[in-house]
């Protein structure tokens, strides 16, 4: 699987993206026991011809079921918010791989880490175990080598101050940040910024009652003069992310991709402009399943694009999808 996985971060085609997609859906009924179970019932001794016929498995089974393939050993476990016994949880056998998902998705998306300098205010990630999202803000945080980089935990005096100290030397920034902490900041410590990026990830579980994205971003906005606030839509079952810079409008790296199937009938996949329940092909998910039904809602665009709509009524609200589009 070496080779495939150099291949993965080098797809440059929709052909090469489908190739690589139908080769890991054989891997992945070979090797993995529970995926392979799973698809057998829904194929009924078919076989898939495109992607649009793969199954996706229920992301509720990384609650319940140890989603690995056959011989791997578990390297890392990363584990959802929520409470104990509730919790879902990624087994990854190669960290590697999703370092290699988030520094080539970054690097895609914003250029190089070294120019920025990351500010982190991410307090009820950080203050759990296992959280995936903070392993790879860590990560950013090293590689910027910047000496303000930093987790600032529930500190908004401090980064408040350190943000007015890197506007003033023109120094590119992005800050990212869980949606209560960003809003405690702009609550108590608006500025005017222009060489910072505001990245929120979501985030009001037990801490404030939920806000749709729009009006979140308008608050942020305006108290800090920013036209575009951007986001990130990352999950603790997948290890690839998809950015938004704003109007809730996401792109994927070229190894991951999204389709929408249908709210009534979740086997079928449905077109562009539609909504439904959102589906993610995470080729990185070499080893766990890169083949994800997940709770999301949400809507794909002919440029392959996609927006966040919401959740399922009957889904758990968890992790970093809490906002209501």
């Amino acid at each position: 699987m070496n080779s495939l996985s150099e291949k993965i971060f080098n797809i440059n085609s929709i052909e090469d993206f489908s190739e690589i997609c139908m080769s890991l859906f054989d891997f992945q009924m070979e090797k993995n026991p529970i995926y392979s179970a799973y698809a057998k019932i829904i194929l009924k001794a078919k076989s898939p011809k495109n992607i649009n016929e793969i199954p996706f498995l229920p992301i509720e089974f990384f609650k319940t079921e140890q989603i690995i393939c056959t011989g791997q050993k578990t390297e890392q476990i990363f584990l959802s918010s929520g409470t104990t016994g509730n919790q879902s949880k990624h087994l990854i056998s190669d960290l590697e791989i999703y370092k290699k998902s988030f520094r080539k998705s970054f690097d895609e998306f914003y250029g190089n880490i070294s120019e920025y300098c990351i500010l982190s205010l991410l307090p009820n990630y950080r203050e759990r175990e296992g959280s995936s999202l903070i392993y790879m803000v860590d990560d950013f945080i090293k590689n910027s080598q910047h000496p303000k980089s930093g987790f600032y935990m529930n500190n908004y005096k401090g980064i408040s101050s350190t943000l007015e100290e890197l506007e003033k030397t023109g120094q590119k920034t992005i800050l990212i940040g869980v949606s209560y902490a960003l809003l405690d900041l702009a609550n108590q410590f608006p500025q005017n910024l222009k060489q910072t990026i505001i990245m929120e990830t979501g985030g009001t579980k037990g801490v404030r009652k939920e806000m749709i994205k729009e009006e979140l971003h308008k608050i942020l906005k305006n108290a800090f003069s920013l036209k575009k606030i951007h986001s990130e839509y990352g999950m603790t079952e997948l290890l690839s992310q998809s950015y938004s810079e704003g109007d809730n409008i996401f792109k994927s790296p070229s190894w991951k991709k999204i389709l929408i199937r249908d709210v009534n009938d979740p086997l079928t996949i449905i077109g562009n402009d539609k909504t439904g329940g959102i589906n993610i092909i995470d080729l990185s998910n070499i080893y766990s399943c890169p083949f994800i039904a997940t709770q999301d809602l949400g809507k794909t665009f002919d440029d392959g694009s996609f927006s966040v709509l919401g959740r399922f009524d009957n889904s758990d609200v968890r992790g970093c999808n809490l906002l209501i589009q």
